[in-house]
């Protein structure tokens, strides 16, 4: 039996876990004392559920626990790590190389460092939305602190060489941030492997709950020192201070141990998932998929429907189906996606694109509903499109 809503929204955000929450429920009500609170049980208690987490959001990504900062999500640990580098390393250099499809958190961080005198270089992509690593090395000078390339991007779910990337960074002896949102938590990510010195990501994209996240940053070789970007009591080795959230960070510790047990087994369900909702699609007529060929996450779908208007179709499944035409953080924007048109998409493509992802209680039925719907809707819309009419008259 289906039930409506139908979510394909999980790019923007998962169901917290029942597990994940119920790890969480007591440090709301019996154990809910403050983890800075060295003199009392309440705050023993707390402390320990912190350090607990800490080794297990390490242990997901192949770090140790020191090296794990909590910060509220991606987007602050983004401004952490790209202005906290910026700040302590200024007087190595001033600049910085990132990617036009990065998101909006780094973007808008690296335009805000652009003002304050940084030098930012701004690596194209290419049809499948990956950088071109020969581009990335040639942009590199003596005056390049930082490297910020994302692990995948959440419009297309397009995979990045994160490991290439890295070897290049040690090569120079620059250092790799890299933003994993998308990533941890589907898919493999190791930091050491991958040589990434600064990474962040955020519970709610796996299943955990909203407003808590991490920064790694690597203690040895080389060792990153960031300067603080919020000052108090000198909270997570005085680069983040504020008191803790531990409900947060209890759930956040519990989604990172569900995925290293279940992510190897989750990943192919999900990838029939995808796979199957694309070739439903695909037999649309006038349909591109984003992406295609290239290194993909297993939840992710990126869809261009042609000749007709992406929102209104959204919108007349709205209340049977849950998606997005691009990134949550931009999705009041009446702007084309900026990913798609940096991968040489049209404006119209840009703007008539479904971003899909299914999850962990995704079923297949819903994927077929999915399929009929939109087929459906898609048809209905273009029946009365004087754009399509031009189309299948060769026009």
């Amino acid at each position: 039996m289906l039930q409506f809503p139908i979510y394909l929204d999980n790019n923007a955000t998962t169901a917290v876990d029942p597990r994940v929450l119920e790890t969480m429920l007591p440090y709301f009500t019996t154990q809910y004392g403050n983890a800075a609170s060295r003199s009392h049980p309440f705050g023993w208690v707390a402390e320990e559920a912190v350090d607990f987490a800490r080794e297990q959001v390490a242990h997901l990504i192949g770090a140790v626990k020191q090296e794990v900062v909590f910060t509220s999500g991606a987007t602050e640990a983004a401004n952490l790590a790209i202005k906290g580098v910026y700040e302590m390393y200024a007087g190595s250099g001033n600049h910085i190389i990132t990617c036009v499809t990065e998101h909006k958190a780094v973007v808008d961080t690296c335009l805000h460092l652009e003002k304050k005198g940084a030098k930012v270089t701004w690596l194209p992509v290419n049809e499948q939305g990956l950088i071109s690593l020969e581009a990335l090395e040639a942009a590199i000078t003596p005056q390049t602190i930082l490297i910020a390339i994302m692990y995948a991007n959440n419009e297309t779910g397009v995979i990045q060489p994160v490991r290439e990337i890295g070897h290049i960074a040690k090569k120079h002896n620059v250092i790799f941030c890299c933003d994993a949102t998308q990533a941890v938590g589907k898919i493999p990510v190791n930091v050491l492997e991958d040589e990434i010195d600064l990474m962040l990501f955020s519970a709610h994209k796996f299943y955990g709950p909203k407003g808590v996240g991490a920064l790694y940053v690597r203690r040895k070789s080389p060792r990153v020192r960031l300067a603080a970007q919020i000052d108090g009591g000198g909270h997570e080795r005085g680069m983040r201070s504020g008191t803790l959230n531990v409900p947060g960070i209890a759930g956040f510790g519990k989604a990172c141990e569900i995925c290293s047990e279940e992510m190897h087994s989750e990943a192919p369900r999900l990838s029939a998932l995808r796979d199957k909702l694309e070739q439903g699609l695909l037999q649309l007529e006038a349909v591109k998929l984003n992406g295609d060929g290239a290194p993909r996450l297993p939840h992710t779908v990126n869809i261009s429907l042609n000749y007709l208007e992406g929102q209104t179709l959204i919108m007349s499944f709205a209340k049977q189906i849950a998606l997005s035409s691009g990134s949550a953080c931009t999705s009041a924007s009446m702007e084309p996606s900026y990913v798609l048109m940096a991968m040489g998409l049209n404006d119209m493509l840009a703007r008539n694109a479904l971003r899909m992802g299914v999850g962990r209680f995704t079923t297949m039925a819903e994927i077929d509903y999915t399929i009929d719907t939109i087929t459906k809707a898609v048809l209905e819309m273009r029946a009365i499109s004087p754009a399509w009419e031009a189309y299948k008259h060769g026009i």
